[in-house]
């Protein structure tokens, strides 16, 4: 004990220098001296966690240093997971999820009693990363042996130095659950998890280095740039939308009450989840001319389990923005008679959004996207229906931009519009400005043609 009745570390240093003794200078391998490295950043770990020990145990006198952490991975991806949860956005939760569940599931012991994939996954992904929400339902038994299971067969965190495993677990973030290769977007999302996580262990004392710092592990460098196969012209933009109304009966008008919702994609760039926030006090719809939406909500689609309310849909600001900013869109003389109609046919939602299902709710995912694919085969030839054009709702709005730039609009006013910064609007459409390419082709061969007459014959 110190004098201020904490526990002292001093058993902790004696062990550090039984295991690290003073020896002459050497020409030892640099690998030897690594894994001494490694090891004495797991020894400073076991310090931290000695005096955060004393100091929470005060005068007691029956803590003892706790010697080489002991905590599985298991056990520690749920504290962290909890410990990130408040504050994070849905969507963010559910990715944490996936990613801590692909993790957990390479780092299990081959015991008896493992469960099925679909069972063990089930169960990690709906109920062992996930802080209870409002109306969530109780985990059922199934369900909550099987957790019983992974916290019996779970590995300890500290294996994760073992760069063999570590490899694997790495490997484990490749392959999507019918073994095929994940996208890379979704592999760099799973590795990042991964990464902070660890960062977490080393922060909290738990590991004395990060694991994975000396593995050599890369994932593709994903696409950053736009398919110009997928962005449709503005003729086939307009067929695509007029194609949108036809879809389903007249009465029910599964697709009249969603031209609108596709048409702010494309004629004011918006992302599906503003276009389904978009709400009638935040217009300014005029009987002519020009109009203005104030865009500062987002309503994304993350799923109950996710969300603080309990709903399908998180309730955001704007995406890659601080909270309170707000963008201002102009809305196109088509766009704003289109809006008006559509209040004065399907009226607004209770909150007074513009585009919602039948029963006033909030636009889902798979009702807008299966619109999208019948008008498709609806208002595109059947040539084109097998190709990427458009193929996503939110092509419209990669369309829209494309368009706006190839139009020759200033560059620092579209990416305003579009809620993007400059460098990422022209990185990512740079492949996409086919219609620029063309007028610089027909301005270059009539340069070359005025050179094809003879001197004589200008002459002449």
């Amino acid at each position: 004990m110190d004098t201020n009745g904490h526990r002292s570390a001093a058993p902790v240093l004696e062990q550090l220098e039984d295991r690290f003794p003073a020896q002459p200078h050497d020409d030892g391998r640099q690998e030897r001296g690594s894994a001494v490295a490694d090891l004495a950043g797991e020894f400073g770990a076991e310090l931290v966690r000695a005096i955060r020990t004393g100091l929470a145990q005060g005068n007691s006198s029956s803590c003892e240093p706790r010697g080489p952490s002991r905590l599985s991975w298991y056990a520690f991806a749920t504290e962290y997971a909890q410990a990130h949860w408040p504050g994070r956005a849905a969507k963010t939760r559910d990715e944490v999820s996936e990613a801590l569940t692909a993790v957990t599931t390479a780092m299990l012991w081959d015991v008896p009693g493992r469960p099925t994939r679909e069972v063990l996954r089930r169960a990690l992904r709906h109920w062992a990363f996930v802080l209870p929400g409002a109306g969530q339902e109780a985990m059922g038994a199934e369900d909550r042996l099987v957790l019983q299971w992974v916290a019996k067969a779970s590995r300890p965190l500290v294996d994760l130095h073992d760069p063999v495993l570590a490899r694997d677990v790495l490997e484990s973030l490749r392959r999507k659950l019918d073994g095929g290769e994940a996208a890379v977007e979704t592999m760099r999302r799973k590795r990042k998890v991964l990464v902070h996580a660890l960062h977490y262990a080393v922060e909290r004392g738990e590991l004395g280095s990060h694991p994975l710092a000396k593995i050599r592990w890369r994932v593709p460098k994903p696409a950053g740039v736009v398919d110009p196969r997928v962005v449709a012209n503005p003729y086939q933009a307009r067929d695509l939308l007029n194609a949108v109304s036809y879809v389903g009966g007249y009465r029910r008008a599964r697709g009249r009450r969603l031209v609108g919702f596709f048409a702010g994609m494309y004629y004011a760039g918006l992302r599906p989840e503003e276009a389904v926030a978009a709400a009638l006090p935040d217009c300014r719809l005029p009987d002519t001319g020009w109009g203005r939406l104030i865009v500062h909500r987002t309503r994304p689609q993350a799923g109950k389990r996710w969300t603080d309310s309990g709903e399908y849909h998180d309730d955001r600001g704007l995406k890659n923005r601080p909270p309170g900013d707000v963008r201002v869109v102009p809305l196109p003389p088509y766009l704003v008679a289109l809006w008006r109609e559509d209040v004065a046919t399907f009226g607004t939602a209770d909150d007074g959004r513009l585009f919602f299902s039948e029963s006033g709710r909030v636009l889902t995912y798979t009702t807008y996207h299966r619109v999208w694919n019948e008008a498709r085969s609806l208002g595109l030839p059947p040539a084109l229906t097998s190709t990427p054009i458009a193929k996503r709702p939110y092509d419209l709005r990669h369309s829209a931009l494309s368009t706006w730039l190839c139009a020759g609009a200033d560059p620092a006013e579209v990416a305003q519009r579009a809620g993007n910064s400059v460098e990422v609007l022209l990185s990512r459409y740079a492949k996409c400005l086919y219609d620029r390419q063309s007028i610089n082709n027909q301005r270059i061969e009539g340069l070359l043609s005025a050179y094809d007459q003879s001197p004589k014959e200008e002459a002449a």
